[in-house]
């Protein structure tokens, strides 16, 4: 005699039942997406090719940015539903990343004003007069 459990369903029932668990995230969502960012990586170079120049170059350069910035968050969404530990796996080593090459830039910056004061020539004496 099987056991049922307290739904009336008994084990052998919910061994037979297909999984419903997990979540499939379509590709074509990605591919859409990479295209995408395909478009405005050659839109910005050609801001530079074609010689845009002044505000209009910067301008653009900044939209194409924050638009490929937005797209790689929208691909990066899915990861709300993933594990925490997951997410930190894949989000904190690029964040350390970036805080290291901050420092060293913050360093370099002090060691090159540092070597103008201590390395710059010295002051020469005014000449003597006789």
């Amino acid at each position: 005699m099987e056991h049922a459990d307290r739904h009336g369903a008994s084990p052998a029932a919910d061994a037979r039942a297909p999984q419903t668990t997990g979540q499939q995230h379509p590709l074509g969502i990605y591919f859409r997406i990479w295209a995408l960012l395909f478009v405005l990586s050659a839109a910005s170079y050609m801001v530079d090719f074609f010689h845009v120049e002044g505000m209009l170059r910067w301008s653009l350069i900044v939209v194409f940015m924050l638009l490929k910035a937005g797209l790689i968050v929208a691909v990066f969404m899915h990861m709300l539903w993933e594990r925490l530990a997951l997410v930190y796996a894949i989000v904190v080593p690029p964040l350390l990343l970036v805080t290291l090459v901050g420092i060293g830039a913050l360093e370099a910056d002090y060691t090159f004003l540092s070597r103008g004061v201590f390395f710059a020539p010295a002051s020469q004496p005014a000449a003597a007069t006789h």
